[in-house]
């Protein structure tokens, strides 16, 4: 059964469908980014919890209830509290790259497995903890569970998706992503409630959950086709399967290309080091140039942090969990939208929307805090409002640009040679940069106060510029000829093509 959703031959593009079966395998895989999104939310929230301060973090409790000296923007500069948000980020780089290798040998599936199982042992942990190491050993393995989903699911997606239709596929794991937070945000707001002190520990193991669903769903998820071509020399299985996606028999075309793919990739023995050589400087740039700008977007800030930002300017704990409830819903509708419009605005347009966007509301946001919020007391209820309006526009600014594009284009981009060194790179550079600023957004809030906003603003002006300049456009192009796209850029010509000429000659 297929989605009435053609995918024509010609342009460079390959016959098929949108079948039902890509639907559900990539909904399922999807669930990677659930996991994600809702540890996102789940620890910006208890961390706002009082009870829970009050258990793992007595000396932060103490100076947002007793210490009346202490500035606003530094009662909740902790370097422990930092370490329970970022300690996932540590592990998840380490395990990007053990990602990698899985991957590649045996397939985008067990990876996908590996990283629910261990997302789902961490949340119980978690939920269980009694001490702050046993709830730092949790996050460990909650860490060793996104660096595996988060280094498989977005080449799973890439690899499922019909040329025409991978932006709106790929962007699913952003908007993943941004379900998992808005779920974990309503969950800390009912928890938080909860008589007793103990809601936290429901909010934690809640996290079960979806990993659950995406451990179990792993074992019936099939393997991509250019993933069996890859790790087994029967083509007509890896044939069968491709006609069963695309919901056609004519994929000729499309297979030709994942065996010559696969053919080449086959030869290449140690992707890390083929990956630095000149003609790929495009797609190396590109996996750390693209995570890195994501990260320093700011939206860490919101994300980890959006409650006790809200506590900070004097919004109650209630509030600012209902607040946070609030930016998720935003978040999510914004990166759904993106689903619907990245394949015909295509990835370079909604950059630029929303690199603009959210360098005014972060202007705004942070003339706002340095005019009205001082050292002490609070700014008034309608500045704390309009804040929270400007949030919500710079979350939707990221939603439909930075959020889900800072996935779908490294995943699309790179030959299969070198596509799982490639995307361990992207996630691994995501982690080390989401590290660094989780670890220390609460002293920087702290000592530039304000400035914080124009900080991140700088880095929006910075990679708006790169994008505009560097990125190719990307939209429609099958994904084993997205090496063209290189060829035919204005600044990476010079250097692919300079290549391709050194390789010719050396062959005549």
């Amino acid at each position: 059964m297929a989605v009435a959703l053609a995918v024509t031959g010609g342009g460079g593009q390959y016959n098929g469908r949108m079948t039902w079966f890509v639907v559900l395998s990539c909904m399922m895989a999807a669930m990677g980014g659930v996991i994600f999104g809702y540890d996102i939310g789940i620890s910006g929230g208890v961390t706002s919890m009082e009870p829970f301060l009050k258990k793992f973090f007595p000396e932060v409790y103490r100076k947002m209830k007793v210490d009346t000296k202490i500035s606003n923007y530094c009662k909740f500069d902790s370097q422990l509290l930092t370490s329970f948000t970022s300690s996932l980020y540590i592990a998840g780089l380490v395990a990007t790259f053990f990602a990698s290798s899985v991957t590649k040998v045996f397939g985008r599936k067990p990876s996908i497995l590996t990283g629910g199982a261990a997302f789902l042992a961490g949340s119980a942990l978690g939920g269980a903890a009694f001490n702050v190491y046993m709830l730092i050993f949790g996050r460990i393995l909650l860490g060793i569970g996104v660096g595996f989903a988060n280094q498989s699911v977005p080449l799973y997606l890439s690899e499922m998706a019909p040329p025409r239709y991978r932006g709106a596929i790929n962007n699913g794991f952003q908007f993943s992503i941004g379900i998992g937070a808005l779920v974990a945000n309503l969950i800390n707001f009912g928890t938080e409630k909860i008589e007793g002190g103990w809601g936290w520990r429901i909010s934690l193991a809640m996290a079960g959950v979806p990993a659950s669903i995406l451990t179990l769903g792993a074992l019936f998820l099939p393997e991509t086709p250019s993933s069996l071509i890859q790790s087994s020399s029967d083509h007509d299985k890896a044939k069968q399967l491709l006609q069963r996606v695309r919901g056609t028999t004519d994929v000729e075309a499309e297979l030709e290309d994942l065996i010559k793919a696969s053919s080449i990739s086959k030869t290449i023995k140690h992707p890390f080091k083929k990956i630095i050589q000149r003609k790929y400087r495009p797609q190396l740039v590109m996996a750390i140039a693209i995570p890195f700008f994501q990260q320093v977007t700011g939206i860490n800030v919101i994300a980890f942090y959006a409650t006790l930002l809200f506590r900070t300017i004097g919004i109650g704990e209630s509030a600012s969990l209902l607040s946070s409830v609030v930016t998720g819903v935003i978040g999510a509708g914004s990166t759904f939208i993106s689903m619907l419009i990245v394949d015909k605005f295509g990835r370079r347009a909604l950059f630029m929307v929303g690199g603009i966007q959210m360098l005014i509301s972060q202007i705004l946001i942070g003339g706002i805090m340095a005019t009205q919020l001082g050292d002490h007391g609070t700014v008034s209820q309608g500045y704390a409002y309009l804040i929270i309006i400007l949030i919500c526009i710079y979350v939707a600014g990221f939603g439909w640009s930075w959020g889900p594009l800072g996935w779908l284009v490294p995943s699309e981009i790179y030959q299969l040679e070198i596509r799982s060194a490639g995307q361990s790179i992207t996630v691994a550079v995501s982690f080390i940069f989401t590290f660094i600023v989780a670890q220390t957004f609460l002293s920087m809030l702290c000592h530039l106060k304000a400035g914080i906003f124009f900080f991140f603003g700088g880095w929006v002006i910075v990679m708006t510029a790169f994008v505009y300049y560097l990125l190719p456009e990307t939209k429609n192009v099958p994904i084993e000829q997205m090496e063209n796209v290189w060829k035919e850029h204005w600044f990476w010509a010079g250097i692919v093509g300079e290549e391709d000429e050194k390789i010719k000659i050396q062959g005549v």
